[in-house]
């Protein structure tokens, strides 16, 4: 059931004080220079559900870091399903807690319009107060430019997800079991993954004697063509970054907005092919992700040929089995497209926000400078030493879930702030690092060679995550609102009803008459701002 708490009720929580666990191996601990009173501080965070618990922040690797950098933070809990209402009357009434914890907490358009509430903290990230941070941003200059405000400043600190694969979006995964009942092979090229799919929507893949009751590929309305780009149309090179609304980065490394290109337009050719062949699912414009699930987690197997995700178990559940993941085919142009977008996924700005209603930022920067430190990232995302980390006397480190938990997804996410907050690990520490590989991460890690081998700078990066001005976010909104919805409807209608050839050149006008060229000078800029920072 989930927690409904007013604003007061919520601001309230304190988590009581817990006893620390057993000795650990001491991180890079930043101390304070005054050696007396715990400093205090309200630190307010947020978390995805309250069925997970909260004790970690005052237990383990947390516990130390207060202890060892002088101070005492007031955790305020929020629940994400409350936190929209509760932020606008937080942001609103001007009583702010020292700080928020967590890209959650805070968009880009809440801090572009409310910055007068936040502390500039460009002048306390040196070797000084902050030295684990300043050599993180050497080691990786992306980290500097995701936090890098458009006036120069730094109104927040930045992290990189440990651990992660190379190739970090999600995969295609093809049904194995349809593949092997019609003797067929895995595909390699773009027309030979044509074939398959006909072939799983006209023949009886899964053997049950019906040759129409097989879906080749499925989706959910709520996220049609965003899911697409970043999914089956990426073999026509149209891949769009998470939360960048359409923009993209062409083979020249250019920012562009991907439904207005011609290669967009071929793979939308070919999506109503396989619509008019029977490959594409009747519901594939209309369903919610409830019916998606149901299809791919049927008693007695899925209904689906191909599938987007993570990996296999986390969309297909008890009928993961039946997949495997595929090699990127040769696709349009000849180049085998994968996602390598750690830019935008795992590199973020907003995971410390301090306020001015701090009245000592230093202290509290001084605490979170020991986020930056390899032991210490790896225990703030998948929890503390002797929970579900253990060290090993050979100097690494094992990864588990606890025997309260069901997976190690859940025991990280009950254990550690996970993808939340300052972290950063330096590569050379992740061999030091033992993870399960039958297990979530643990799965993706070892699938990931089948494709980083296609990675490369000029064809895979992703789009970042930019910073705007406040104006720009203004502009952006009120040109994106038509915009986004126009091309997301002539998708749908050009997929069932074909006619994007005809009605392309209309299309193009019409967006511009939208305000397109703005749209994308706009975002042209940003980016361009965010090279220039990492210089």
């Amino acid at each position: 059931m989930k927690r409904n708490m007013n604003l007061k009720a919520t601001a309230g929580i304190l988590l009581a004080q817990a006893t620390m666990l057993g000795a650990i191996a001491a991180p890079t601990v930043t101390a304070l220079a005054d050696e007396g009173d715990a400093k205090q501080f309200t630190v307010a965070t947020v978390r995805w559900t309250d069925a997970w618990p909260n004790d970690f922040l005052k237990e383990g690797v947390m516990a130390e870091m207060e202890e060892k950098a002088g101070v005492d933070l007031d955790w305020q809990i929020y629940y994400n399903s409350d936190w929209s209402e509760q932020k606008s009357l937080l942001l609103a009434s001007g009583e702010l807690p020292d700080a928020f914890v967590g890209s959650i907490c805070l968009n880009s358009s809440d801090m572009a319009q409310n910055k007068d509430y936040f502390v500039d903290l460009t002048p306390y990230i040196n070797e000084e107060t902050m030295p684990n941070l300043t050599k993180a941003m050497e080691e990786c200059p992306e980290l500097r430019a995701a936090c890098t405000d458009r006036d120069g400043k730094i109104y927040s600190l930045p992290k990189k997800l440990p651990l992660r694969p190379t190739v970090c979006g999600n995969g295609l995964y093809i049904n194995q079991d349809w593949l092997d009942n019609l003797g067929l092979e895995a595909p390699k090229t773009l027309d030979e993954l044509t074939d398959v799919l006909l072939a799983f929507a006209k023949e009886d893949a899964d053997g049950d004697g019906d040759p129409t009751n097989e879906i080749g590929l499925t989706n959910n309305a709520g996220t049609n063509l965003q899911a697409d780009c970043q999914h089956i149309l990426s073999v026509w090179g149209c891949m769009v970054s998470r939360n960048t609304n359409y923009m993209g980065l062409n083979n020249d490394g250019e920012a562009v907005f991907v439904p207005a290109q011609e290669n967009y337009k071929e793979a939308v050719k070919w999506m109503h092919m396989l619509w008019e062949n029977g490959v594409l699912d009747p519901e594939y414009f209309t369903q919610d992700t409830s019916s998606v699930t149901a299809k791919l987690q049927a008693e007695g197997g899925s209904k689906v040929g191909i599938i987007s995700a993570w990996t296999a178990d986390s969309e297909a559940g008890q009928n993961a089995d039946q997949y495997s993941l595929m090699e990127a085919v040769e696709g349009y142009n000849d180049i085998h497209y994968v996602e390598c977008a750690t830019a935008s996924l795992d590199i973020t700005d907003r995971e410390l926000v301090i306020t001015t209603a701090c009245e000592d930022p230093e202290a509290l920067l001084k605490w979170a400078d020991n986020f930056y430190d390899d032991l210490v990232s790896l225990q703030t995302f998948y929890g503390s030493l002797g929970v579900t980390v253990t060290a090993n006397d050979d100097g690494t480190y094992s990864v588990h879930s606890t025997d309260d938990d069901t997976s190690l997804d859940t025991a990280a996410w009950s254990n550690a702030l996970r993808d939340f907050g300052p972290k950063y690990m330096n590569p050379e520490f992740y061999d030091k690092v033992i993870i399960p590989d039958d297990v979530s991460d643990g799965i993706k890690l070892k699938e990931d060679e089948v494709n980083a081998k296609y990675v490369t700078t000029d064809k895979n990066t992703g789009m970042p995550a930019l910073q705007y001005t406040e104006d720009e976010l203004n502009r952006i909104t009120a040109i994106g609102t038509d915009v986004y919805s126009y091309v997301e409807s002539m998708y749908a209608h050009w997929v069932v009803d074909g006619g994007v050839e005809d009605e392309w050149d209309s299309y193009i006008d019409q967006l511009n008459a939208m305000g397109l060229e703005e749209l994308v000078s706009l975002q042209q800029g940003a980016y361009a701002a965010y090279l220039e920072s990492m210089e």
